[in-house]
């Protein structure tokens, strides 16, 4: 873009590249990795590719990020809710519960596929032995649970991410987060926000308001300019994420969101444009 990085003045002077880059190329600054992961894609879609060189980054950062936002992980009982990930090779998603499922150190804790009624014995014992619990669904998972069960719960978190996954119709956010707080008898439902291509993650306890770990940012850029890039306000999403050390750090998305100034923000939907995925995936 022969953009001189001399003039770079402040961080909305960096240019950001999309993200659909790393469908098409390899996006690395080194010729080894670790693993390879890869997205999730509705049929006849490109999946994406994200060569990870050093495991540990992730690792440090994921692990940080969930200390900083829920504490340790040995405080909980880590349930696993992820059908569409667990059946296919390379989710960040399952790699990232699986290694909290192991710190956690509760003998429960694990990946529960398609086996409900295991889940449901599970949460309902823990809640009875006030027993601190997560449960990290993704969002067509939860939803087909919550229609075999009801709970009112009072020791579990339950956090949804990923979307429908094509699995069923979609929903906004609101009528999704109903549904689950009626049959969960939860005030809120809690949420993560990552993508294949980040080694980050944002959290959201409710009313689907997002926050970043510190070596994570969300910047609006403008509809009609993709290069103007602004410091708040409703816009596509830039995301710059610091863990991706070999890769891009700087990523523009297709999501919509709105950001709010203390760098909070909320995402509002995808551009007409975008081909499905599951990074909650949200219609206006």
């Amino acid at each position: 873009m022969n953009i001189d990085i001399n003039e770079i003045k402040s961080i909305t002077d960096i240019p950001f590249m999309p993200v659909e880059f790393f469908k098409s190329q390899r996006v690395t600054c080194s010729n080894e990795f670790e693993i390879i992961f890869t997205s999730s894609s509705t049929t006849g879609n490109t999946p994406s590719s994200h060569y990870v060189k050093d495991l540990s980054i992730y690792e440090a950062s994921f692990l940080e990020a969930f200390r900083l936002f829920y504490g340790n992980p040995t405080d909980y009982c880590i349930l696993a809710l992820l059908p569409g990930y667990l059946e296919r090779e390379g989710s960040s998603l399952v790699y990232m519960a699986d290694k909290l499922i192991q710190l956690s150190n509760n003998k429960d804790s694990g990946f529960y596929l398609h086996n409900h009624e295991e889940l449901a014995t599970i949460i309902k014992k823990n809640e009875a032995k006030k027993i601190k619990t997560i449960l990290l669904g993704v969002t067509f998972g939860l939803l087909d649970f919550a229609e075999k069960f009801q709970f009112s719960l009072k020791n579990t978190i339950i956090m949804e991410t990923g979307g429908m996954k094509g699995r069923r119709k979609e929903m906004i956010r609101q009528e999704v987060h109903q549904i689950l707080t009626q049959s969960f008898g939860v005030d809120t439902i809690h949420s993560e926000y990552g993508m294949t291509e980040l080694l980050s993650q944002a959290y959201s306890f409710g009313n689907g308001i997002y926050k970043t770990p510190p070596w994570m940012k969300v910047l609006p850029y403008d509809f009609y300019n993709p290069l103007h890039c602004m410091e708040y306000g409703k816009g596509g999403v830039n995301i710059i994420d610091l863990a991706n050390v070999y890769s891009c750090a700087f990523i523009q998305t297709s999501d919509i969101g709105n950001i709010n100034q203390d760098g909070s923000f909320e995402i509002l939907g995808r551009f007409d444009e975008s081909e499905i995925r599951g990074c909650n995936l949200m219609v206006m």
